[in-house]
């Protein structure tokens, strides 16, 4: 009875922390989308516009370095609700915005605004994927693996809806209606909290300074390749694919916007299925190290091809709808590997630390990959941001041959072949 009472309060929680997650990662989707197509349309350059984004992502690394600290001083409840707190905030501070002043300090203005976003992003996203750790036990029959899959899946598929949502609002209700009307709803979604256990992931022991840096080997491997990983995705993603869609291929805003939101949730559902797919063709094993080299290597290939196809002369249009579609994929598959490798290699004790720390690494990746998705483009175009993509990537899986196996005691939660 307490096993089926604890369960019933694991799924609560788990249920919970998901729908927090999916309302936020919407108003991500749409406020990036928001900013970059309404910024591009009255006339700012790709660097200018990747700039808007350098606060959103240098806090980001701040907040996934200190907020394991504070996640396991507070719980995982004030982090996660905190961050949906700021990014209400932040959105009623975007709205603000004049049109009437002068360029440098609107860009200013939208930078710190995007700075306080970046940290309600990431300290949802690493408060919610601690908390499955914590909510997972190690002898479920649901694997860790599925439980990640399903909560990173089905969160890229809701970023992907979030374009859409920012570029239909965007066209239909203008700039400042739409960032008021995700407030509002984001603000309606904070009362769930209510129903979350207080002390979730909170320990009782004090963590020392020198203690956020972490002390694993594999942690710290990990987190060095998905640092090159995720600067890969946004170093042509972010800034010069969306640039280049509206300015070379002429498309409108609901067809960039539609475009990379059936892209996201394409890759939101092969993230979901990566447990299953993975599982099939790897005789029912959890992803060891060897998967997640194959998986990189396998991506350092489609940049490069997208890129040679584009200086040959292949249609654009073409090229570009079909390498991003290949490039999701792989990609998918990469970082699902990934997600679930942090938490089998982590400690019930160490998870929001080590998660924190994992995540800051995500986050300097994105800043790199900005920033340069921005200056590559202004220089050299969509096909410079390509080949340096692939460089990213290749750094990645130079880095991921140093990763060892999860040990069996640390790769959890993983079950195969009946389908749990």
């Amino acid at each position: 009875m307490a096993t089926s009472t604890a369960s019933r309060a694991n799924l609560k929680n788990y249920v919970l922390v998901t729908l927090a997650y999916w309302g936020f990662t919407i108003t991500d989707g749409a406020l990036r989308m928001l900013v970059l197509l309404y910024f591009n349309n009255i006339g700012y350059t790709p660097l200018q516009i990747a700039f808007l984004f350098l606060f959103y992502e240098i806090f980001g690394v701040v907040t996934n370095f200190l907020g394991g600290w504070i996640g396991s001083q507070l719980g995982l409840k004030v982090t996660l609700y905190s961050g949906i707190g700021l990014q209400v905030f932040a959105l009623v501070m975007l709205s603000l915005l004049n049109p009437n002043w002068a360029q440098w300090f609107a860009v200013l203005y939208v930078m710190v605004a995007q700075a306080f976003s970046g940290i309600a992003k990431d300290l949802t996203k690493m408060s919610s994927k601690s908390a499955i750790r914590l909510v997972v036990p190690q002898d479920a029959q649901s694997s860790l693996f599925k439980w990640v899959a399903v909560l990173t899946g089905s969160k890229n598929a809701l970023k992907g809806v979030g374009f859409f949502v920012g570029s239909a609002l965007l066209a239909s209700v203008g700039f400042v209606n739409s960032l008021l009307i995700m407030a509002g709803g984001l603000f309606l979604l904070m009362f769930s909290g209510l129903m979350l256990p207080k002390g979730m992931g909170k320990i009782k022991a004090k963590v020392k300074f020198t203690q956020l840096f972490s002390k694993s080997r594999e942690i710290n491997i990990l987190s060095a390749a998905r640092f090159f990983l995720f600067g890969s995705r946004d170093v042509w993603f972010v800034v010069g694919l969306p640039v280049f869609l509206r300015s070379v291929l002429n498309w409108s805003f609901y067809e960039v916007g539609g475009f990379l939101a059936c892209w996201v949730i394409g890759y939101g559902v092969i993230q979901f299925l990566a447990p299953t797919l993975i599982q099939r063709f790897g005789s029912n094993h959890p992803p060891q190290a060897k998967t997640i080299q194959f998986w990189t290597f396998t991506l350092t290939v489609v940049p490069a091809a997208i890129a040679l196809a584009l200086q040959l002369g292949a249609p654009p249009n073409t090229v570009i709808v079909g390498g991003l579609i290949l490039f999701g994929i792989v990609f998918a598959f990469n970082s699902a590997v990934h997600s679930y490798l942090v938490l089998a290699f982590t400690d019930d004790d160490k998870v929001a630390l080590n998660v924190g720390f994992y995540y800051m690494a995500n986050s300097g990746g994105r800043l790199i990959g900005t920033v340069l998705s921005g200056l590559v483009y202004q220089l050299f175009g969509l096909v410079g941001c390509l080949w340096t993509s692939m460089f990213f990537v290749l750094a990645a899986g130079l880095v991921s041959l140093k990763l060892p196996d999860p040990q069996p005691t640390k790769a959890i939660a993983w079950k195969g072949g009946d389908g749990d």
